[in-house]
């Protein structure tokens, strides 16, 4: 694998309201998957917005990508897809996965959980996580999925997040998901894991306890689910 082989994918994009920006002003905001050729198929990272209910629609007015477009982009189609992996589970990053019915759906076992609470009906959208032909493989940590392709929990926006790390042979490449909204937060967090060996003393912040495991790959370039910037060391 080259880090050509990973390509993003528009998949659309929605406004979060005011008084979720913490600016005053509403903000546009993006939602990107990923597809990688790896030696056992094309994974595909997220399959996009899916519809929440008349509530939701109203309050983020997505606009949405088909996957069929998206993947298009990449010359690909759904049938090419050989295992999709989901970032976590929330509307905004499973809106297609019943597209993919019958292939493997990564998760990791504690985020599924989560979904299927009944305590929390507000969580996600039931029919996009347990649809006819919904086939989950459930990790319990971290895992190799193909050689060089790793899923690696990165809990934070929900306990059960996770990321992909792509070891290509010019450089590693992390899919971060929602691990942080954006690039200048995630490149925080680096500084922060990085802030005593830069000679810096205390108090510090303190880093994603899953940082110090990503920084292992040395990444060349990190990508995310909702910013469109890309993190280079």
């Amino acid at each position: 694998m080259r880090i050509d082989d990973v390509r993003r994918l528009d998949l659309g994009t929605f406004v979060r309201p005011a008084d979720e920006t913490g600016t005053g002003q509403p903000r546009v905001e993006a939602v990107h998957g990923y597809v990688v050729r790896t030696p056992a198929g094309v994974l595909l990272l997220d399959t996009g917005l899916g519809d929440a209910g008349p509530e939701t629609e109203a309050h983020y007015r997505p606009r949405r990508v088909p996957i069929d477009a998206a993947l298009a982009t990449a010359g690909l189609t759904p049938d090419d897809v050989a295992v999709v992996v989901n970032c976590h589970l929330h509307f905004d990053h499973i809106g297609e996965n019943p597209r993919f019915a019958g292939r493997p759906i990564v998760a990791q076992r504690r985020e599924l959980a989560t979904a299927r609470d009944a305590t929390q009906p507000d969580y996600t959208v039931p029919a996009l996580v347990d649809f006819a032909g919904a086939r989950y493989e459930l990790l319990d940590g971290e895992a190799e999925l193909a050689a060089g392709v790793h899923v690696v929990p990165t809990p934070g926006h929900v306990a059960g997040h996770q990321s992909v790390v792509v070891e290509c042979a010019d450089g590693t490449v992390v899919l971060a998901g929602q691990a942080h909204d954006t690039a200048s937060q995630w490149s925080a967090d680096v500084l922060a894991a990085r802030a005593t060996a830069l000679g810096h003393e205390p108090p510090l912040p303190l880093p994603s306890p899953w940082m110090e495991r990503i920084l292992a790959f040395d990444p060349r370039r990190v990508l995310f689910a909702h910013d469109a910037a890309v993190w280079t060391p």
